[in-house]
């Protein structure tokens, strides 16, 4: 059976950097399972996989615009030190969470501290970067009928 939306795919998967760093991996480990078209994952990621099946191998690049999306200037923000309080301890690479409008989870790093007034990075970790992704297909099966 070869993979399709809606389909559920059993996978080993490596994620790699343009330099070669490897961000993810788990060839070393359990497969991770997936709903193709649940929009858990990247679009450009899961459109790749259409059309492979059980036992097949494959390598391909994802464009920042079809992954992560390209880095964003205006997902740079400036706070105020004092709204952080004054035991939370604020240094570059500190990841800090607000919450958005909607009260969801908003995580952003620390980029830098310039006097009374803190730095943070809202753009995804892997925003603006060109990703190759490995992957092995061990299973493609219809997805599960979602429960009512």
């Amino acid at each position: 059976m070869k993979i399709e939306a809606n389909h559920q795919v059993t996978l080993h998967f490596e994620l790699a950097l343009p330099d070669g760093e490897i961000v993810d991996s788990n060839f070393a480990s359990d497969p991770a399972t997936l709903i193709i078209g649940d929009e858990n994952l990247p679009p450009g990621f899961e459109q790749r996989l259409i059309g492979l099946q059980a036992g097949e191998e494959a390598s391909f690049e994802v464009p920042p615009d079809d992954a992560f999306g390209p880095r964003r200037e205006d997902n740079m923000q400036s706070f105020k030190r004092h709204q952080f309080g004054s035991d939370y301890p604020l240094e570059p690479g500190v990841v800090v969470s607000f919450a958005d409008a909607a009260g969801a989870e908003l995580p952003g790093v620390v980029v830098s501290l310039d006097g009374d007034y803190v730095k943070v990075d809202f753009n995804h970790p892997l925003a603006g970067k060109t990703l190759t992704f490995r992957v092995r297909i061990v299973a493609v099966n219809p997805a599960p009928a979602a429960a009512d």
